[in-house]
């Protein structure tokens, strides 16, 4: 090839390239929101067809009651970005609702049209570093900026499969994200193989994490709209609101003792990695 035709060779690759990149339209900025909320909720086999349903109503009525919507509208943005997704083992996660803006009653009542549109399913085992995982990655695609990030999770029972909660939990909130929990103690004396006593003590210890991070026990089901209501509303409203400090002032904390040990984040998770090696053992 002559010096000629390389340069013109080289000299029509270059013009290609710069008319694609013309051609390209420029990526869309991310719509900027106050929070950007993942709400993540068991639905384990653990769970019987009427407590998920309660589930759903609790989050519908929390979702569009008015002192969540003040809480919205008094942010800097008067909105937020919020999925739903339903889970259960390492690789159940179903979005039942996707990213969607919430700034008024009407964007609130789309989303409960979503989360009414068909009954919730439910599956074997529950992987709470699972939900973690596939709720940090759903940041990513939301096409929003919020100004803190926070994934909201709901479950009765430790992380039964899948890896270990905390390490999961710990490269989550490394990405800026916050974990808040809503641990379900409503069982009513029923347990398994996979529980563990004081069900707040483990979230507390092992699931919930980053900055302001916190969690609000649900121990009997008349509790669980209105727990819904005052999580939602502290996680919006954020600890310098005046909202904060009534609904804090109306609900006091709960304190966990601080001379007991921690919990065991692995205790579970070890347990069934046993059954697995005895059942492989077994079978040869």
């Amino acid at each position: 090839m002559s010096a000629y035709a390389r340069v013109r060779h080289i000299f029509s690759g270059s013009a290609a390239l710069a008319l694609a990149l013309w051609l390209t339209p420029p990526a869309s900025p991310a719509e900027p929101v106050d929070v950007e909320l993942v709400l993540a909720v068991d639905v384990s086999l653990s769970m019987s067809p009427a407590e998920l349903e309660i589930q759903r109503h609790g989050y519908a009525a929390a979702l569009t009651h008015e002192n969540v919507l003040k809480a919205i509208a008094d942010g800097a943005y008067g909105k937020i970005a919020v999925t739903y997704v339903e889970w259960a083992g390492t690789t159940w996660q179903r979005v039942i609702v996707p990213w969607t803006v919430i700034a008024n009653r009407t964007d609130a009542e789309k989303v409960v049209a979503q989360l009414n549109a068909r009954p919730p399913d439910s599956a074997r085992r529950t992987s709470i570093s699972g939900a973690l995982s596939f709720g940090s990655d759903l940041f990513a695609e939301s096409g929003f900026e919020g100004t803190k990030r926070v994934i909201d999770v709901s479950g009765d029972g430790p992380n039964n499969q899948g890896a270990p909660v905390d390490l999961t939990r710990d490269a989550v909130v490394k990405q800026g994200i916050t974990i808040n929990g809503l641990p379900l103690m409503t069982r009513g004396g029923f347990s398994g193989a996979f529980d563990v006593e004081n069900l707040d003590r483990y979230y507390s210890d092992c699931v919930i994490g980053g900055p302001g991070a916190f969690m609000i026990p649900v121990n009997d089901w008349t509790q669980f709209p209105e727990a819904i209501r005052r999580k939602l509303v502290l996680e919006l409203a954020g600890p310098a609101s005046p909202q904060w400090a009534v609904e804090e002032a109306a609900h006091p904390p709960v304190v966990l003792a601080d001379d007991r040990p921690a919990t065991d984040c692995l205790v579970v998770w070890s347990r069934h990695l046993l059954e697995r090696i005895e059942f492989e053992t077994f079978r040869l």
